[in-house]
């Protein structure tokens, strides 16, 4: 698929997922964008925002399997991934997919399960496969986790560990809709007999692929480049930062700044794309120190101030 026609399949997505999501187009260009990048996302936010149904809505709206998984604290591993069960008339042991067999699957709430179960998704969505009892399956192609998950300031929640962090594209919120959303809300709500909005596929499957391959071809000059990597070395400089953005950020940061392209129709990489999903992508992957926590700094305030001190290529 070539640049021009993935920009114009993006915007219809994105159109199709807004006739069901009440959102703002931002959010869902950031969510879109971490699909297209060819990653994952995090979705961090009070309950009851819609990011539930913006998940569905991305699902419908590439035409892609769904699964949801509703994480809680007594929420194992092999219940994510399937287990092996013994067939009483083959005797023998035959492997029963969990729900992660599935292109796009809904990690809800991932932070009210324990640390152990939150780990099991690390091999799937680094490597597209799952290990069970020493054997090793293939996830469907394309895979794509959408996770949720709740303030870590809220009862009953889980810290994602930092690798769990560093494994997703982007991170964003849903936040609260404005008054004219909030009041088509409540519209809905008094129409409930009828059938609740939602997204229709816009693509194939086959489309999706070739939708997901289109970045690839976007170019990205030198001076872009160094700008990228300047952007992640000077996070490991701040004083505020125990911990920068790893060389696997630095990677993502290109990805994602080349799927930004793509989405909005340009065959190159700007420092604007970069600077547009700076934050998205840094802000998560930054651990501040203890001080830095006390005194409630933001990690996207990091990022910004290191947007502001790299000097920007003139491309």
């Amino acid at each position: 698929m070539e640049v021009p026609e993935a920009s114009e399949t993006c915007e219809g997505v994105i159109d199709e997922i807004g006739s069901a999501v009440i959102a703002d187009r931002e959010f869902l260009e950031t969510v879109l964008l971490g699909f297209v990048g060819r990653g994952h996302v995090l979705m961090e936010d009070v309950p009851g925002t819609g990011k539930t149904l913006t998940a569905r809505s991305v699902a419908d709206a590439v035409g892609l399997d769904f699964s949801r998984v509703q994480f809680t604290p007594d929420l194992l591993p092999a219940d994510i991934t399937g287990t092996h069960v013994f067939n009483e008339r083959e005797r023998a042991f035959e492997f029963n997919e969990g729900p992660l067999f599935a292109n796009v699957v809904l990690a809800d709430e991932i932070n009210r399960a324990p640390p152990k179960t939150q780990s099991a998704l690390l091999e799937a969505m680094e490597e597209g496969q799952v290990t069970v009892d020493g054997s090793t399956y293939d996830l469907p192609s394309p895979f794509f986790v959408i996770a949720t998950q709740n303030p870590v300031e809220m009862e009953g929640t889980f810290e994602l560990p930092e690798a769990q962090v560093d494994r997703f594209l982007v991170k964003t919120s849903i936040g609260y809709p404005d008054e004219a959303g909030e009041e088509k809300l409540l519209h809905r709500r008094l129409a409930r007999d009828e059938k609740s909005p939602s997204a229709s596929a816009v693509i194939s499957e086959s489309e999706v692929v070739d939708l997901r391959a289109a970045p690839e071809s976007v170019r990205v000059e030198d001076d872009v480049v160094t700008y990228i990597s300047s952007m992640a070395r000077a996070t490991r400089q701040d004083r505020r930062v125990e911990v920068g953005v790893s060389p696997r950020g630095t990677q993502r940061l290109l990805e994602a700044s080349r799927a930004r392209a793509a989405m909005v129709g340009r065959e190159f990489v700007t420092p604007d794309d970069v600077k547009r999903v700076a934050r998205p992508v840094l802000a998560h992957r930054v651990v501040l120190t203890p001080d830095a926590r006390v005194d409630e700094v933001q990690k996207a305030a990091v990022v910004d101030a290191v947007l502001e001190q790299v000097s920007v290529p003139t491309v």
